[in-house]
């Protein structure tokens, strides 16, 4: 099976991602919604649509402004749903706004996104897939690894040998600290 340590480096699409974005711990709480959103929108498609689309998500979405998303009403949720240049999928669209409020919710208690998952730290997959599908919506198993891989909190995103994996190393992303 090819992974996609092999496949990325290089490439015009994935290359850029996979070299500085993939497995790297994430802090800020507005890539951490982008790489949410961005995974809930995958589901059922390639994540070359999704990287080809990510413009188009980023300007729909406000830059994945947690506050802005979640005050969205009924005109913002027609305008998603006509954008032709995002994943027009209803049940996608409504659960980026309330996951965002239940954003907004996450941040009075633990002060940030990040702080809520520093607060779960560490947890094995199937615990993360629980807590998810009960704080927020749309988000499965493959979803919630996914996420958890790419923002630094699950182990998996690159192979030892992909050269990736030695910069992510030097970080010290969540999963490390409890090896």
């Amino acid at each position: 099976m090819t992974t996609y340590c092999e496949v990325a480096p290089g490439d015009p699409l994935h290359g850029d991602y996979h070299d500085h974005e993939y497995g790297f711990p994430v802090s800020d709480d507005a890539v951490l919604f982008e790489r949410l959103i961005l995974e809930i929108n995958q589901a059922g498609l390639s994540w070359a649509t999704i990287l080809r689309k990510r413009a188009n998500f980023q300007r729909a979405y406000d830059q994945f402004d947690i506050d802005t998303v979640a005050a969205y009403g009924e005109v913002e949720r027609a305008r998603l749903l006509g954008d032709a240049g995002i994943i027009r999928n209803r049940l996608k669209v409504d659960a980026a706004i309330e996951n965002a409020r239940r954003l907004v919710e996450i941040r009075e208690q633990y002060g940030s996104f990040v702080g809520w998952l520093d607060h779960h730290h560490p947890l094995p997959k199937e615990e993360w897939v629980k807590l998810f599908k009960r704080t927020f919506r749309f988000t499965g198993g493959e979803i919630v690894g996914e996420f958890l891989m790419s923002t630094g909190y699950l182990p998996g995103a690159h192979g030892e040998d992909c050269p990736v994996y030695a910069e992510i190393a030097a970080l010290h992303p969540a999963w490390m600290r409890d090896q």
